[in-house]
């Protein structure tokens, strides 16, 4: 951590309470191959197709308009000076990997030899990832040393081949040695809702935005100390949280705070709107904002407590969302991820407008159908991750091999 500057003491734990309000916050209820190339941005595609609109004929550029209208295609941030490519192309990349990731865990699952009739296969274009219509056996041989065609008593089968079945086996220790914190970030997480608990269903469907591995919801009866199984009236297994545990109710940015104090006085503001009549300069404006800005509210306490549609109850939302994403794998999650949590977290669905206003805290990527939420200061400016988890490590060596038509005769399958 960098050294204060001479005559300030660095900020404490309690120093960093004082910027959130704590009421209720303790109250208990080997060498890879080479990166995957990132593929060329959506914003930018569509901005080529518009730059082609005076060349079309009425009738192509009425369609052309209207599907650049659609919100398939049109951008969630409307201003084309406020986007940060690096991060669009971050979006455009899981894209080029959706049949990778999604057919290695629909595969993965299935029991041993973890293969799947090519007939059966082309009906589940969801559960695989590829596009409907269009032929599995093409998507597949596009990573030929991960998938392969095999056949099975006359009928076409689709499988692993050896080097992927020796990644999954690596993947499986990876999440073995990153287990413990992944638990406690699900208690983290349990700990930001109303009632301390969520649904087992919810959270598998987010195992892979929060890093767990794919039986986590059958494992979690292991650890009887952090958690309880029970059975709501609608007949849904929940997760609830055991215990309370007081030194988990700190969220990232109080930890950053006594860091760095004055980068997270700068990361928020919650401005006062005032009429022209009232003129300010720019420091007298900022010192009212910082007014209203600060004390922040704990993610930790009961938001249930708060007044809607106050500055604590939009303070308390912005921070929950914040704290929800720096317990991701990669620091950002697709908003439907985010409004999985939606009513255990309190979220209302004015959320774009609390977190558009917060451009130096977060940013939104993709379109207006299918956006994603980053942390901005957990990105560098070239859109690379800054803290990678060693489970973001081991997926960008996957996307490496799928980018590889024929095994170098140097690497070894064991690597």
């Amino acid at each position: 951590p960098p050294t204060p500057p001479r005559g300030r003491r660095r900020p404490s734990l309690a120093m960093a309470r004082r910027l959130f309000s704590a009421a209720g916050a303790l109250v208990p209820p080997v060498p890879a191959p080479a990166p995957a190339p990132v593929p060329a941005s959506s914003s930018a595609a569509a901005e080529a197709a518009v730059s082609l609109l005076p060349l079309l004929p009425c009738k192509r550029r009425k369609k052309l308009l209207k599907k650049l209208n659609s919100p398939r295609i049109a951008p969630i941030e409307p201003e084309a000076d406020r986007r940060v490519p690096a991060l669009d192309a971050v979006l455009d990349r899981d894209a080029a990997f959706r049949f990778l990731s999604r057919a290695r865990s629909f595969m993965a699952s299935l029991p041993p030899p973890h293969r799947i009739p090519l007939a059966e296969a082309g009906k589940l274009y969801r559960e695989l990832g590829f596009p409907r219509g269009r032929s599995v056996s093409r998507a597949a041989a596009r990573n030929p040393l991960l998938f392969t065609r095999t056949t099975v008593g006359s009928v076409p089968h689709l499988a692993f081949t050896p080097l992927m079945c020796s990644l999954l086996e690596e993947e499986r220790r990876v999440h073995e040695e990153l287990l413990p914190a992944r638990v406690l970030a699900v208690r983290k997480l349990l700990m930001l809702t109303a009632h301390r608990r969520l649904p087992l269903a919810k959270l598998h469907h987010c195992r892979a935005v929060l890093g767990l591995p794919d039986d986590f919801r059958d494992r979690v009866r292991d650890f009887p100390d952090d958690f309880r199984v029970a059975v709501d009236p609608d007949g849904l297994h929940v997760l609830e949280l055991a215990r309370w545990d007081p030194a988990l109710a700190v969220s990232a940015l109080e930890h950053d705070f006594m860091v760095d104090e004055r980068r997270i006085r700068r990361t928020f503001r919650f401005s006062v709107p005032h009429r022209r009549s009232m003129p300010l300069d720019g420091e007298e404006a900022e010192r009212l904002d910082a007014a209203t800005t600060f004390p922040l509210v704990s993610p930790y306490t009961n938001g249930a407590l708060l007044r809607p549609w106050t500055p604590e109850a939009e303070k308390y939302r912005v921070g929950v969302v914040h704290e929800f994403l720096s317990l991701t794998l990669e620091k950002r999650a697709l908003i439907h991820h985010v409004f999985e949590f939606k009513e255990e977290l309190g979220l209302t669905r004015h959320m774009y407008q609390s977190l558009r206003k917060q451009t130096r805290a977060f940013y939104l990527a993709g379109t207006e159908m299918n956006w994603a939420v980053f942390l901005r200061d957990a990105y560098d400016d070239d859109g690379v991750l800054r803290d990678k988890d060693p489970l973001v490590l081991f997926n960008e060596k996957l996307q490496g091999y799928a980018c590889m038509t024929e095994m170098d005769p140097r690497r070894s399958i064991a690597e």
